[in-house]
């Protein structure tokens, strides 16, 4: 399984994290999991994930200093929003505390099993979009006053016009954008669409094919909450270009609740457009071999933007 990313490169820091060090700060401070089994997981974007028995996994940081807060915040409100969410999430159990050892923040969750979208991707189209409306419909209630703001995430396009100038120009200059004034065209629409004037929902905030996973051609679980918060429900809503297949996107808004008005689901094509350029830039960064590149996030990003183009042409 792996999580986390981010939109530009991170720099992953030495930190000599061991299934020794993993044990030894267990023993630490929650001597009661440390004889359990430990093995390495995944390296993801900002964490390392370790087996921690057949049912819990350690995360711990290991890129950028954000990483800490964002697993602070996992471990704050995941528990709360996990009773209600209809397909299973990582849910934290414990919280590590800088030390000595390792100082920087962690946690133990529950553990899912799955294999990552971006490595095998939803095949059985009308039961994954159906799962994906559910669980958004289940996550998208109104957060409360305290909920934590969203960064960059679940605000107004018009903040990212300059970011998605450039990563157009930059992925058409790779040859990557076979066609790029009809992303421009959907990126232009979705634009103009009104602003969201419901209440801030609760947001996922970093739906993508790595943190989303799969189980016999359908979605089994979704993981990496770190960018959770309060937003415009179109922010999540692009999964359904990114994550679906072909043709699915129409059934998926079909069974989310509360139906999206037609601005909501134009604002939601440009935040897919705008997922799609952040995955086609993080692969061709795996291709060319750069740190933190995922050569297999470029695909998803290219068939995205396929997507939306050809619904834009119906």
């Amino acid at each position: 399984m792996t999580a986390d990313h981010g939109s530009s490169q991170p720099t992953h820091l030495e930190t000599g994290i061991t299934a020794e060090l993993v044990r030894e700060l267990l023993r630490e401070q929650h001597p009661d999991l440390a004889e359990h089994p430990v093995a390495l997981g995944a390296r993801g974007w900002d964490n390392q994930l370790w087996r921690l028995g057949d049912d819990l996994a350690v995360r711990l940081p290991w890129a950028t200093p954000s990483a800490d807060e964002l697993l602070r915040k996992e471990h704050a409100w995941l528990p709360l929003l996990a009773p209600g969410l209809p397909l299973p999430v990582p849910v934290p159990q414990r919280l590590g505390e800088p030390s000595e050892r390792f100082p920087r923040p962690w946690i133990v969750t529950t553990w899912l099993p799955g294999t990552p979208a971006d490595r095998a991707p939803a095949t059985r189209a009308e039961d994954a979009a159906d799962a994906l409306a559910g669980f958004l419909t289940a996550l998208h209630r109104p957060a409360p006053a305290g909920a934590p703001a969203g960064r960059d995430r679940g605000g107004p396009l018009a903040d990212h016009a300059e970011g998605f100038a450039r990563a157009l120009a930059a992925a058409t200059g790779w040859g990557l954008i076979p066609d790029p004034e009809a992303v421009r065209a959907v990126w232009a629409d979705a634009l103009a669409a009104p602003g969201h004037r419901g209440p801030a929902v609760w947001l996922h905030a970093d739906l993508h094919p790595a943190n989303v996973l799969t189980a016999d051609g359908t979605f089994c679980g979704v993981i990496d909450f770190g960018d959770l918060c309060a937003g415009d429900p179109a922010y999540d809503l692009a999964a359904a270009w990114l994550l679906l297949p072909d043709g699915a996107a129409d059934r998926f808004l079909a069974a989310y609740r509360p139906a999206p008005d037609a601005a909501t689901v134009r604002r939601a094509r440009g935040c897919a457009v705008l997922k799609a350029l952040a995955c086609i830039h993080i692969g061709e960064a795996g291709v060319q071999g750069r740190p933190g590149g995922k050569a297999d996030w470029g695909p998803p990003g290219q068939a995205t933007l396929r997507r939306l183009v050809a619904e834009a042409r119906r």
